[in-house]
């Protein structure tokens, strides 16, 4: 019977060199595993040199672990070489530190794609057009045409709204009328507009309605959903377009007013 625990030279027995050997075959097919879905899931996003970098990181990587895992089995003794390495590694991980994170965060950015290029987006307050997205930082062409870089690190953990994931996107408004004026009158007159609007879509459904009785006004709220791409369009024509056609049948939007009671004293 063949005896695992044999020991073939110094404290390695056959066991040990089994192990080293499955390790190292189990390293191999995990990189080629990795290289192969990894090009198929960022060669849309990435860049070929960009792509080829993320790959030799991961494989290095993994060399990396299957050394310090396989050597010891097989009777190399890294405690030097972890000491020295540590200190190294200290070091190099305050200098590098910002880049492995904005290094790691673009990678994670291009496989989860909360964004894509051409999305319209606010990150973390910052808003435009997704221009590019590389392996360490992201850069948006802003609504005012300038061009902001923000770093893939900030990218990942920040709060992003993107408006264009979706296939719609509601404009609303909030309409306000005299005290005086029929506010079913107002509703009708709102609800033509959208109808005759080609970008105003029927589903999801518009909604009309009195929201509040403000101190000057009575609120309407205006709700309409367009296609995403189209949303700014509508937008800025309906607004205007609301506004004429109340005034046109006499519904005027009101000025702030105050009454304001006076008291005569008798002395």
């Amino acid at each position: 019977m063949f005896n695992l625990d044999r020991v073939v030279y110094a404290d390695v027995s056959v066991w040990h060199l089994i192990l080293g050997v499955t390790f190292v075959l189990a390293g191999i097919l995990l990189m080629r595993f990795s290289s192969t879905y990894l090009k198929r899931a960022l060669k849309e996003h990435t860049d070929r040199d960009q792509l080829a970098v993320i790959i030799r990181v991961i494989n290095y990587s993994i060399i990396t672990l299957l050394t310090l895992t396989v050597m010891p089995l097989v009777g190399v003794d890294l405690s030097g070489l972890i000491v020295a390495g540590g200190v190294i590694g200290v070091a190099v991980g305050f200098a590098s530190q910002s880049i492995l994170s904005n290094l790691l965060s673009g990678i994670f950015l291009m496989i989860e794609r909360p964004i894509r290029m051409g999305d319209s987006v606010n990150i973390d307050g910052v808003e435009g057009i997704v221009d590019t997205i590389r392996i360490m930082s992201t850069t948006l062409r802003g609504f005012d045409g300038l061009f902001v870089r923000i770093p893939n690190s900030k990218v990942f953990t920040a709060d992003i709204r993107n408006f264009d994931t979706n296939k719609v996107r509601r404009v609303a408004y909030t309409v306000g009328i005299r005290y005086q004026d029929d506010a079913t009158e107002a509703i009708s007159v709102i609800k033509e507009i959208i109808a005759d609007d080609d970008l105003a879509l029927v589903r999801p459904k518009p909604k009309v309605f009195v929201d509040e009785l403000g101190e000057s006004s009575v609120d309407i709220k205006v709700w309409v959903w367009a296609p995403a791409q189209q949303w700014i369009i509508l937008k800025r024509r309906m607004l205007w377009k609301i506004k004429s056609e109340l005034e046109a049948n006499g519904i005027e939007i009101p000025f702030p007013q105050r009454v304001v009671w006076t008291q005569q004293s008798d002395l």
